[in-house]
């Protein structure tokens, strides 16, 4: 289910029990001082935990975006130093460059395909033939020098760290996310709702908060979704390091 949906479901949940809320008759007993103390403090109390897991969830989802974001960029500064160390290492390693390329071309395809209606694909065993092709030729290089021995290490090296990010972004895409945990902080938000509605009288200005209040909920449940999915939706990281990075090697 996408995340609109999800946010149009929290909406409906909030704004019908606001709804539900405002149609309830309650007898006169229950509407005295000390009800509406006794119910106006548990609603508190629900309004502070929602408040503090809502910007736990917030926060937790914007600090996975930026670390993949982040991830994503020192893996193509990574990509562009291989390529460099590739090219000290002197012409005979045209033809490992050229691999090296092609392989981040097929990289780029599949996580940021040109059909927005494909996912994105960040299995590393999709692009593992042109990586393993890679590794064999670098292996099979004989340096001659000492300058060129360095070089093929520091290659090595970047290569390796290059297939750990790989590693790290294909397992932290699948989020962050407790389901459970939603559910239950959309069960709290719409019990306050409830509550708003339960001691209120219907009107244009009442109904026009509660809108309001349903949409801003909606939307903090739609941003922590959409951040949860990094290379989807309206919130996609930018292809622009991996771009800038294969712009670099064709200089």
């Amino acid at each position: 289910m996408s995340p609109v949906a999800i946010a149009c479901i929290v909406f409906a949940c909030c704004f019908g029990a606001a709804l539900a809320g405002l149609s309830l008759r309650l007898p006169e007993n229950h509407l005295d001082g000390d009800s509406k103390d006794t119910v106006k403090l548990v609603m508190g109390l629900i309004a502070t935990i929602a408040a503090l897991v809502l910007s736990l969830l917030i926060s937790s989802a914007n600090s996975s975006y930026d670390t993949q974001a982040s991830e994503l960029q020192h893996a193509s500064a990574d990509v562009a130093q291989l390529d460099r160390m590739l090219v000290l290492y002197g012409p005979e390693t045209r033809e490992i460059r050229d691999i090296l390329r092609q392989a981040v071309i097929a990289a780029h395809q599949r996580v940021w395909p040109s059909d927005d209606s494909q996912p994105a694909n960040l299995d590393p065993a999709a692009g593992r033939a042109q990586m393993d092709a890679f590794y064999a030729k670098l292996q099979n290089l004989s340096p001659k020098t000492v300058v060129q021995t360095r070089t093929q290490d520091a290659a090595w090296q970047l290569a390796a760290n290059l297939t750990k990010i790989r590693m790290l972004l294909y397992e932290q895409a699948g989020g962050s996310i407790s389901w459970p945990l939603l559910a239950v902080l959309i069960f709290w938000v719409s019990v306050l709702f409830l509550g708003f509605g339960l001691f209120s009288r219907f009107h244009t200005t009442l109904v026009v908060a509660m809108i309001v209040g349903a949409t801003s909920v909606a939307g903090a449940i739609f941003l922590i979704l959409e951040l949860n999915q990094p290379y989807s939706g309206l919130i996609r990281l930018s292809d622009a390091p991996i771009r800038n990075a294969l712009a670099s090697m064709e200089r």
